[in-house]
């Protein structure tokens, strides 16, 4: 490939990715006045349900490991136990907070993070720093996209999943990324609302081997760079 034709090409990865950020603002926006009520009604719930304060907010990692400030509506307690923990989620929220929180009503003030620019409406998770630490490389791997509000982690089995494997699907997701797997992302989110999570052993098993193979060449490379430094 010629200099000319790499300029061409990053060039034009750039104007796609620059007019899918402003048509990701764009629907943020109108999906915000979409929801306007449902999100007022959602509100009042949790006032009754829980009492104040109405939002949540905690610090997650975006795009290229940058901070944001992520915001849902609070649908729990801050109840502890003798030794001063936080009780389990089931034992901190109420019957109302957990429809809300099934419907997926809580996710709507992270329209906003997606106005702003720091999530997608599809993606990985954000994950606190720590989680991503704990991941090493595969943490900066997962961080080189926005996060989103659905993602391919859970539209296979989300909470019925370990770490490891949300890990493993989210790099797949990031290995595989189109616009045609967005879209089944979204109707995948749509069948999970209706029918509940479920784990998908053929993305899963897909998601594990690309996994195995990603840490393999991470440990050839390291075993490399300290035979070079020996």
């Amino acid at each position: 490939m010629t200099a000319l034709a790499r300029i061409g090409k990053r060039t034009t990865a750039n104007v796609y990715k620059t007019s899918t950020a402003c048509m990701q603002r764009v629907a943020a926006l109108a999906a915000l006045v979409i929801v306007a009520i449902p999100a007022t009604m959602t509100a009042i719930l949790i006032w009754i349900s829980v009492g104040r304060p109405l939002l949540f907010r905690q610090v997650r990692i975006g795009a290229g490991g940058h901070l944001f400030t992520l915001v849902k509506f609070r649908t729990m307690h801050d109840l502890r136990g003798p030794d001063g923990q936080l009780l389990p989620d089931r034992l901190r929220e109420t019957a109302v907070t957990r429809i809300i929180r099934f419907l997926r009503f809580d996710e709507i003030p992270q329209l906003l993070a997606i106005l702003n620019g720091h999530m997608n409406f599809i993606g990985p998770r954000p994950l606190q720093p720590w989680t991503v630490a704990k991941f090493g490389h595969l943490g900066t791997v997962r961080s080189q996209v926005r996060p989103g509000l659905t993602g391919w982690a859970q539209v296979n089995g989300n909470t019925r999943l370990s770490d490891v494997d949300k890990l493993a699907l989210d790099i797949w997701y990031i290995d595989n990324h189109s616009a045609a797997l967005d879209t089944w992302i979204v109707l995948l989110t749509v069948v999970t609302l209706l029918r509940g999570e479920r784990i998908r052993e053929k993305p899963l098993a897909l998601a594990r081997e690309r996994l195995a193979g990603r840490s393999t060449i991470a440990v050839q490379g390291d075993v490399v760079a300290d035979g070079g430094n020996s």
